[in-house]
């Protein structure tokens, strides 16, 4: 389901974010990566497994033989809720929705360049790949563009004019909805945002005065106020930015969740607008509110109601 920016206006952030539910998860060790299809289904990964749960009990309802073992964001959701990942040849292949046929959207061909993490923009359709290569233990990133055939269309950073290591690991990948790539390279401690043309816009190296802590970014989303929430691995803190990469506020700390975990894994669940966040050092996934929804119902007399939906 698309997310679009007129519904901004219906959508208030909460003054204090809220943990609605916790959730143990049959069939991971860990919650390395999140993939919401809907409210009741989620894909979760860890660094062996990748499997469907059922939100309500946590349950395994599938799992999938040959992903890619890694800690990365190996998987994505299209706009159908079939399943996209990278599996242990490299290659990307789409699960259909009836579980049984698989389709290879990317043949890995160019063993120079792996792939260690995939997004499906609900806009476009399009894919996005973060890519990696090792040249004599010098790291180099870039992001791949492809339709949802599987047909390449952009190479990011696409021209000499962009520094070409601006990431050397992309672990994890999204997009906004004015287009922007956001790349979370833990390796180089660093969010990475590019405009849609490729033009890198702003890094991101976390909230603390300089010095004070190292920025260690994992699982980042966006949701429909085009905020950006990444999760921070070193202060094991959710953190939410404007559009523009500025510092707005933690959603998620251990002080004011009384939790012992350390957040890794995000995704933004656009029926509820709550997010999902995998535990790092459990098999537990939370669900997080930080948004206010509101619904505005027109009469005859074009009145506007707005109520708060508690549920």
């Amino acid at each position: 389901i698309p997310r679009r920016a007129g519904v901004e206006d219906l959508l208030t952030l909460l003054s204090s974010p809220v943990i609605q539910k916790s959730l143990s998860v049959t069939g991971v060790k860990e919650c390395y990566h999140i993939s919401c299809v809907t409210p009741d289904r989620v894909w979760v990964s860890d660094e062996d497994n990748l499997i469907l749960t059922d939100t309500a009990t946590g349950k395994q309802l599938h799992s999938v033989e040959h992903s890619l073992d890694s800690v990365t964001g190996i998987h994505t959701v299209n706009c159908e809720g079939e399943l996209i990942y990278i599996d242990k040849e490299y290659n990307i292949i789409k699960l259909c929705n009836d579980m049984k046929t698989t389709t290879t959207l990317i043949k890995h061909k160019d063993t120079a360049w792996k792939p260690l993490s995939v997004y499906c923009s609900p806009s476009s359709g399009d894919l996005l790949v973060g890519m990696y290569r090792v040249d004599t233990f010098k790291f180099t990133g870039k992001v791949m563009r492809y339709d949802n055939t599987g047909k390449h269309k952009q190479t990011i950073p696409h021209n000499d004019n962009t520094p070409h290591d601006l990431y050397k690991i992309p672990w994890f990948i999204t997009e906004n909805n004015n287009g922007n790539v956001l790349v979370s390279d833990w390796h180089s401690r660093v969010v990475v945002v590019m405009s849609r043309e490729g033009v890198h816009r702003f890094s991101y190296t976390g909230p603390h005065p300089s010095g004070s802590r190292h920025f260690m970014p994992l699982g980042i989303c966006t949701d429909v106020m085009s905020h950006i929430l990444v999760s921070d691995w070193n202060a094991a803190t959710v953190q939410m930015l404007d559009r523009d990469g500025q510092f707005l506020s933690y959603v998620l700390t251990r002080q004011t969740t009384g939790m012992d975990f350390t957040p890794h894994s995000l995704s933004y669940d656009v029926h509820t607008h709550a997010v999902w966040v995998g535990s790092w050092d459990s098999n537990t996934m939370y669900v997080c509110r930080y948004i206010n929804r509101h619904l505005h119902l027109n009469g005859k007399y074009n009145c506007v109601l707005s109520i708060r939906v508690i549920s």
